[in-house]
């Protein structure tokens, strides 16, 4: 049995795995893990955890995780894991979701992918045919742009809005410039990848990118099942 925990800056996500099939995945905000329990007769033998949420989900994860868990660990970029290369300049630099996002996709496609994960960051990372990752770029995420909107002017509100192609009130003026923000900049990157390459959505705002004209693949627990690969591939050290 495996329980993989995905820590970031906005929520904490926890999946557990019987070694056959997952009996329970759940997204909670950052200071709720507490009311996530564990199924009936779950004992894990592995925890694995990709935590970029800083000290204090670092701190929340610890004083949750199950008793009696013969092996955790705190995943962190290699330059090699469950079988993807790491090509970024320093892989220990890289950010233990983006890796684990990058393991996820390999290991349900084997192909070429764009992977978009929008959450507090959007970041946009390349997976190549030969199974590396070759790096991409992070960006603030959607609500953050807003937000800044609000805090960096004096007349703009932080905005609620719906995406217009043209719009004709401020709020929709800002959600849709920024709504386009991210998509350009997806598009721009999926220009990297051969035709056909399939351009993978998973995070909080993904519902906001959606319907926009770009043919995503919905893959919500990717850093979940990149956990997974990791934990079953490998044996606990």
């Amino acid at each position: 049995m495996y329980l993989l925990i995905d820590g970031g800056n906005t929520r904490i996500k926890v999946g557990c795995h019987d070694g056959q099939a997952w009996i329970a995945r759940q997204a909670v905000d950052n200071g709720q893990l507490d009311t996530v329990a564990l199924p009936a007769g779950f004992r894990p033998q592995r925890v694995v955890i990709a935590n970029v949420g800083g000290p204090r989900s670092a701190s929340q994860i610890e004083a949750w995780l199950a008793p009696g868990a013969a092996h955790v660990e705190w995943l962190r970029g290699t330059p090699e894991r469950a079988g993807v290369r790491c090509d970024y300049m320093y892989p220990e630099r890289l950010g233990a979701d983006r890796w684990a996002i990058a393991i996820g996709a390999w290991h349900a496609l084997h192909r070429s992918c764009l992977l978009v994960s929008a959450g507090t960051a959007t970041t946009i990372d390349v997976v190549d045919d030969d199974g590396v990752f070759r790096g991409g770029c992070i960006m603030p995420g959607l609500a953050m742009m807003k937000a800044s909107l609000a805090t960096g002017t004096a007349g703009l509100p932080e905005a609620g809005g719906e995406f217009q192609n043209l719009p004709r009130n401020t709020d929709d003026a800002i959600h849709s410039g920024c709504v386009n923000a991210q998509l350009g900049a997806i598009e721009r990157m999926a220009r990297s990848l051969p035709a056909g390459a399939p351009i993978i959505l998973a995070g909080g705002a993904a519902p906001a990118l959606q319907g926009h004209g770009i043919d995503f693949v919905d893959m919500p627990w990717l850093a979940l099942d990149g956990l997974l690969a990791i934990a079953r591939s490998e044996p606990a050290a």
